[in-house]
C-alpha cells in the first residue's frame, strides 16, 4: 500500500508540473522552470510573475485586484526563485507584492497592498475606494501559521514571523517578530554569533 501512495502521489505531482508548463506557461506574465501549483481556489496569472521552483500549495486564492469602483490597477505579484506556499493562502494585489527568494510561507497566511478605509461612514466599506501601499517580504523568511501581512510591510531579509501575528510596517533583516501587532522579539547579533532578545523596536536588551 505505501509503495502504490508513493507511485500515486508521484504521478500526482508530475500531472501538476506539467500542467504548469503545459497551461499556465501561456498564461502568466512569467513562470519560471520547474514551478509547481496544486488545484488554485482563485489565481488570476496574468498579473503573476514566477521564478523558477515555485510552490504554490492547495486552494490558493493570488488574485491581482485590475478594477475596484471605477478605479483601475496594474498590479504585479512577484513570487521568486525557490518561494514556498502551503494551502489556502489568501493574497489579493492591487498595486505590489513581492516575495524574496527561498522564503516559505505556512498554511491560511493572508498577504495584502490593500487597504479598505471608512471615510465616509454613510457608504458601505466595501463599496468605498480603495488604497494600496506595496508590500515587500525578504528572502530567506519564514511566515507561520495565520499570520496576516497587511498593507505597506516591508519585512527585510531572514526574518521569521510568528504564527497567528498581525504585520504592519518595517521590519530590518534578521528579526524575530510576533503578536497582533507584531514586534521584534529577537534579533542576530552578527557580533556576539547569537539571537539576542530585544525590545519592541529591536534594540537589544542588557543582559
Amino acid at each position: 500500500m505505501l509503495l502504490i501512495y508513493k507511485l500515486l502521489n508521484f504521478i500526482n505531482i508530475k500531472w501538476y508540473r506539467l500542467k504548469a508548463i503545459a497551461w499556465y506557461y501561456f498564461l502568466f506574465k512569467k513562470i519560471g522552470k520547474y514551478c509547481l501549483i496544486l488545484k488554485p481556489t482563485l489565481i488570476t496569472p496574468e498579473s503573476i510573475s514566477l521564478g523558477n521552483n515555485v510552490f504554490i500549495g492547495w486552494k490558493a486564492r493570488i488574485e491581482g485586484v485590475r478594477k475596484y469602483n471605477l478605479k483601475e490597477f496594474s498590479p504585479r505579484i512577484i513570487l521568486n526563485d525557490g518561494v514556498s506556499i502551503q494551502q489556502n493562502i489568501h493574497l489579493t494585489c492591487a498595486e505590489l507584492i513581492e516575495i524574496g527568494k527561498n522564503t516559505a510561507i505556512a498554511a491560511n497566511v493572508t498577504i495584502t497592498d490593500i487597504h479598505h478605509p471608512y471615510d465616509d461612514i454613510n457608504i458601505p466599506i466595501e463599496q468605498q475606494d480603495i488604497k494600496t501601499k506595496p508590500v515587500f517580504i525578504g528572502e530567506n523568511c519564514k511566515i507561520y501559521n495565520n499570520s496576516v501581512i497587511m498593507q505597506g510591510t516591508f519585512l527585510g531579509r531572514h526574518c521569521t514571523v510568528g504564527a497567528n501575528s498581525v504585520v504592519s510596517g518595517k521590519f530590518d533583516d534578521y528579526c524575530v517578530i510576533a503578536g497582533s501587532p507584531a514586534v521584534v522579539l529577537k534579533r542576530y547579533s552578527f557580533e556576539k554569533q547569537a539571537w539576542l532578545k530585544t525590545d519592541p523596536k529591536g534594540n537589544f536588551i542588557e543582559l
